[in-house]
């Protein structure tokens, strides 16, 4: 990295580059790890640790020569913050199982948030996170000081009166900046949900996302059969063929 960012005979695209520029990248391999997962390609998962420690190795190098840190120093930090965050391993403390180690976990972050001057609950945390994973994190920051719904039960009440309120303003043709309103409430409390059952909403999407794109392609597929596209067949045929798939594909 440090010779494609070299002035002299360096890559004039690398040096273009700036923190701002490489941030989208750095997501977007991010999820493509995540996607390498879900298919359980661990070729492709090597390959794709690759892209996404490159990205670590960018930024690093683009601080190193704006003089701030290095990629030892980076290494160095989550070092020292596993060390931290794992006293019972590295340190003298004890804890009985994996839910006592949670606790303890976010106990250590509360006092890094605290001497960062984050003293809100929801302080420090990113803006720039997925829609559902921040929200699944704002419900359990806000669950550890007791402000919670107090069993699934009582969430799925509470879905249904988002979903009512959702048909409500369809009814009354209202205008999109209400239906955006009301099904934010909707999709926040489905996150709520997925939280309260232990199921990672993000996770969860990304699975049900797969299997609707899997069960489409197989539509496509029969109509192909025929030389059809999906445009030359009717809602009934493709629903046909959807609930077709359903006992199909997974």
């Amino acid at each position: 990295m440090a010779r494609l960012r070299d002035p002299v005979g360096g890559c004039p695209w690398d040096l273009e580059q700036s923190f701002a520029t490489i941030a989208p990248h750095t997501i977007e391999e991010a999820y493509e790890v995540a996607d390498a997962i879900e298919r359980a390609d661990m070729a492709d998962l090597r390959d794709e640790l690759g892209d996404l420690l490159l990205q670590v190795v960018f930024h690093a190098r683009m601080a190193e020569e704006a003089g701030q840190f290095g990629f030892g120093d980076v290494a160095a930090a989550i070092a020292d913050k596993l060390v931290r965050r794992h006293p019972h391993v590295f340190g003298d403390a004890t804890v009985v199982d994996a839910a006592d180690q949670t606790d303890a976990w976010e106990a250590q972050k509360k006092r890094e948030r605290a001497a960062k001057a984050h003293h809100g609950v929801l302080d420090g945390l990113t803006s720039g996170l997925p829609a559902t994973t921040r929200a699944q994190k704002m419900g359990n920051r806000v669950a550890r000081v007791g402000f919670d719904w107090p069993d699934p039960n009582r969430l799925l009440d509470k879905v249904q009166e988002e979903l009512d309120e959702v048909r409500a303003e369809v009814n009354a043709d209202a205008p999109t900046a209400r239906l955006m309103d009301e099904v934010g409430d909707l999709m926040f409390t489905c996150v709520q949900l997925a939280r309260k059952l232990e199921v990672d909403a993000e996770s969860a999407l990304r699975h049900t996302n797969a299997k609707f794109e899997r069960r489409f392609r197989h539509l496509e597929a029969r109509l192909a059969e025929s030389d059809r596209a999906a445009e030359d067949a009717t809602l009934e045929e493709m629903e046909a063929l959807w609930q077709q798939a359903k006992g199909v594909v997974g």
